[in-house]
């Protein structure tokens, strides 16, 4: 348990750096000075085997920037004159230091790489999972400047619509699984539900690759103050059409809280959680606030687009939901490193409220259900720091009844790290619980009848986007209720799957639908920065 002391604060300081990989949002930390440093060189040479401390190498860069950093107390921004070799080689040296499986990464010579993006590409694994599957899928960057925009305020671009592939990949069914509150798509009238038909005038089944290139546009990259128009089907079959214009849009992770009488008389509490950022402490906060006194007989918290983010905030989710009582002084997530890095204190679950700006508690302790039980509504875009709170909760053995479809499988974590205004994440930590437990990387899959460690008790069911979230007629909600009612799940007819856009294999079609990486890894995971890190 975290107390407001100051050996504990020290111990949530070493602690605070942490995050989980896999879809989601982030909040900063304190930033130190930045170490300004002599070029090793003029002309900075790769020697396969050879490796500089990334220190040496940090903040050269072949375009740095002027000016204050407005993210940094407008403090001057850390860069200096370098070159592209520079920065391959600092990611080279950053990588080899902590990368999980820094050993399993090429040295391949970065001069031969058109580009730094390119470079930053390969340092990773590209060894398969006994599934067949990449070892490492979450392997991205994205712009400094977007990161701390939305990890400080939940801003991101966009018309504030999320969307959910349907189908088989080789289908382009796209439609919108929620919407951000008070966001230019919500005003106008976009609804879950709604099947996307054209972009521009271009179809949703385009084959033309400047058709697709549209659809993009459109569809996953649009330009702040531009307007695309899109037609869809709702739900009622009728046709319509919209003009959208992108904008700045803040994030509304926590929605839908609510308490539901079921037909027996139970109070059911429900929230709708869309990301771990540091913005949706208060709205967790509330909520519970809102279940005690409403006096709830039974939680749901529906995790079907969280890709994840701070694991801070999960471990105060989990305290929330749990209690002291159920905690019991147990620890909530142990990282381990590769083995050039030192071995971390446990993670515990954390019982006051954090002040996201330093990551040091403010003293107020967090509302607390004591509920040995949470119902958990999923699909494969459940991820990272949502994978973690189940994991979390099991290691206590809370009982964690899980409703919708397998998830994305990511027990891995990485601190997002800063370099010449790109921020870069690579995985530097898997986790496990307080039994010991974290080999999920196919995911935690719903089933009445457990058989595996990564088997969670509970009901597969299809997402259901002819309703609503949280009507209790909505196809995962209603299995939800229908178990808290009866201990197990309804006989249901199968239909078809719904896979959230941010992990779509789309690009497998014949021309695919190819959503810019940024958007794509930065929708699954949101982590926070080490409180060391520099800038």
């Amino acid at each position: 348990m975290f107390k407001n002391n100051k050996t504990s604060l020290a111990i949530f300081t070493a602690f605070a750096g942490f995050a989980l990989t896999g879809c989601g949002g982030g909040g900063s930390g304190i930033d130190s000075a930045p170490v300004v440093t002599t070029p090793v060189s003029s002309s900075p040479t790769w020697t396969a085997g050879v490796f500089e401390p990334s220190n040496d190498l940090k903040n050269f860069c072949e375009t740095p920037r002027t000016g204050n950093d407005p993210f940094n107390n407008n403090e001057p921004y850390p860069d200096q004159a370098g070159s592209a070799l520079y920065e391959k080689l600092w990611l080279r040296s950053w990588s080899d230091e902590t990368y999980l499986w820094y050993d399993e990464i090429a040295d391949n010579d970065p001069e031969s790489f058109a580009t730094v993006a390119d470079y930053f590409a390969q340092l990773k694994t590209e060894q398969l999972t006994d599934s067949g599957a990449k070892k490492d899928n979450f392997h991205f960057s994205e712009p400094t400047e977007d990161y701390f925009q939305e990890a400080q305020s939940g801003v991101t671009s966009g018309y504030g619509i999320n969307w959910a592939f349907i189908g088989d990949t080789a289908d382009r069914i796209l439609r919108v699984a929620y919407l951000e509150d008070d966001s230019p798509a919500s005003q106008i009238g976009f609804q879950r539900g709604d099947t996307v038909l054209s972009v521009d005038g271009v179809s949703i089944n385009t084959n033309t690759q400047s058709g697709v290139d549209t659809l993009n546009e459109g569809l996953f990259s649009p330009t702040n103050g531009d307007s695309h128009t899109i037609v869809v089907r709702s739900n009622d079959g009728a046709e319509k059409t919209f003009n959208v214009t992108a904008g700045n849009i803040e994030q509304t992770p926590v929605q839908n809280v609510k308490t539901i009488t079921t037909v027996n008389g139970l109070s059911v509490g429900y929230m709708q959680f869309n990301s771990h950022i540091s913005i949706a402490q208060e709205g967790l906060i509330d909520a519970v606030n809102k279940f005690k006194t409403d006096g709830i007989d039974e939680l749901v918290i529906d995790f079907r687009y969280n890709g994840g983010g701070l694991l801070a905030l999960s471990a105060q989710l989990a305290y929330m939901v749990a209690g002291n009582a159920n905690v019991n002084n147990r620890f909530y997530y142990q990282t381990q490193q590769n083995d050039k890095q030192p071995v971390d204190s446990p993670f515990p679950f954390i019982d006051e409220e954090i002040d996201y700006s330093t990551f040091f508690s403010t003293g107020e302790n967090l509302p607390d259900l004591n509920l040995s039980k949470v119902y958990v509504l999923s699909t494969s875009g459940t991820c990272s720091a949502s994978e973690a709170f189940i994991n979390g909760l099991k290691g206590i053995d809370a009982e964690v009844i899980l409703i919708g479809d397998t998830t994305c499988g990511k027990p891995y974590g990485f601190t997002p790290t800063h370099n010449c205004a790109t921020t870069y994440y690579t995985i530097q930590f898997s986790g496990v619980n307080s039994k010991g437990f974290g080999e999920y990387a196919a995911g935690f899959t719903p089933t009445p009848t457990p058989q595996f460690d990564a088997d969670v008790q509970g009901c597969e069911i299809e997402d259901d986007f002819d309703h609503q979230l949280g009507d209790s007629d909505e196809a995962v909600l209603a299995t939800a209720l229908f178990h808290v009612e009866n201990g197990n799940c309804p006989i249901r007819t199968a239909a078809a799957k719904a896979e959230p856009a941010n992990f779509s294999s789309s690009r497998e079609s014949l021309i695919p639908l190819n959503m810019p990486e940024q958007f794509t890894q930065r929708n699954m995971d949101l982590t926070w920065p080490t409180l060391s890190e520099e800038r």
